[in-house]
């Protein structure tokens, strides 16, 4: 396990600590950007932003609440790169986590991140279905690696994900692990006031009693569609991590980088990354963040997101998000660059 420390901007140490890390991988000079529209079947089309490795000159580009430094719809540079999707928490969207993708693409990655159709800020309807989410991350990769113009550039071997919340639930189960949801129905009665318990009393009658019916059917483990050409996994601050147990995640083999916030009010301990933590069956590289909130792991806010969303802006005294983030997002780019063996 690994504390971080707290007062990230406020010493010359950890400023020295963070530009070290940022220069573990060689960087490229440029990021590409595309927004796109992948069909999926009978559903709507995935919404997804893709980001790569470029030569092309940047440029300042708006991405809803934020404004990232990017190469629109650039020409991709570089051959046989590693691929990373990524999963978002509740309510979120592709660009959650976008100074992470734009961190793994300065270093040679493609990375994808998908807005999960029914689990967005604007359409919450299919928020309670984790299993839409293993469909669309299976249609990313199939995408990514089949029918992406550049496709022929990645390397298929050399998959990775990342995931936040319910992104890191989803992530889990993606890797093997298969989660006992009748411990669901008990753990949000038992805790009412919880996050998780929350958003099912937030639900419609008729999605609640369509979760419940799942709930107290019981359903094997075969129900939960796992995805082997993942090799590594990110999963920070995993939502519903107690339902997993040590028999729900025996079958994950993949190395797996775990974070925690030491002060999560929305997945609190010692239920969520703590339970996955123990439960896994080869210890995870673990990061437990001192003094940070569950949303500090979102990237850094802009004054219009702070308008439009004050809830996930808002961190503990002394704590520096923007700091934080050059740390987390070299330690997530270290941790693919070993795994998926970067040259």
């Amino acid at each position: 396990m690994s504390g971080i420390p707290n007062k990230f901007a406020k010493t010359a140490g950890i400023a020295l600590l963070a530009a070290v890390l940022l220069s573990v991988a060689p960087v490229r000079a440029e990021v590409g950007f595309a927004e796109l529209s992948i069909p999926n079947g009978q559903q709507k089309p995935l919404v997804v932003g893709v980001w790569y490795p470029t030569t092309a000159p940047a440029q300042d580009h708006p991405l809803g609440a934020y404004v990232q430094t990017v190469a629109p719809d650039a020409p991709v540079a570089g051959e046989h790169l590693p691929l990373v999707v990524m999963s978002h928490g509740n309510g979120g969207g592709y660009d959650n986590h976008y100074d992470t993708a734009i961190a793994l693409a300065k270093a040679g990655f493609v990375a994808i991140a998908v807005s999960h159709t029914g689990d967005t800020h604007q359409d919450q309807s299919r928020a309670l279905f984790v299993a839409d989410r293993l469909q669309h991350i299976r249609r990313l990769i199939d995408y990514m690696l089949t029918e992406w113009p550049d496709h022929a550039r990645i390397d298929s071997n050399r998959v990775g994900m990342f995931g936040f919340s319910s992104g890191g639930f989803t992530a889990l189960i993606a890797i093997g692990g298969a989660p006992d949801v009748s411990r669901q129905e008990a753990h949000r009665l038992a805790h009412p006031d919880y996050y998780d318990a929350q958003l099912f009393n937030r639900a419609s009658d008729e999605t609640k009693a369509e979760i419940l019916a799942l709930v107290r059917s019981k359903p094997p483990a075969s129900m939960w569609p796992h995805e082997p050409r993942i090799k590594a996994a990110v999963v920070v601050a995993p939502a519903v991590g107690y339902a997993f147990g040590r028999q729900g995640l025996k079958d994950i083999i993949v190395p797996i980088q775990l974070w925690r916030a030491a002060e999560d009010h929305i997945l609190p301990q010692p239920d969520y990354a703590e339970a996955v933590r123990i439960a896994l069956p080869t210890p995870p590289e673990y990061h437990v963040v001192e003094n940070a909130d569950h949303f500090d792991f979102l990237a850094p806010c802009t004054e219009m997101l702070r308008q439009v969303a004050p809830v996930i802006c808002v961190s503990r005294p002394g704590f520096d998000r923007a700091a934080f983030h050059q740390i987390f997002n070299a330690e997530v780019v270290r941790f693919f660059e070993q795994m998926l063996k970067v040259e």
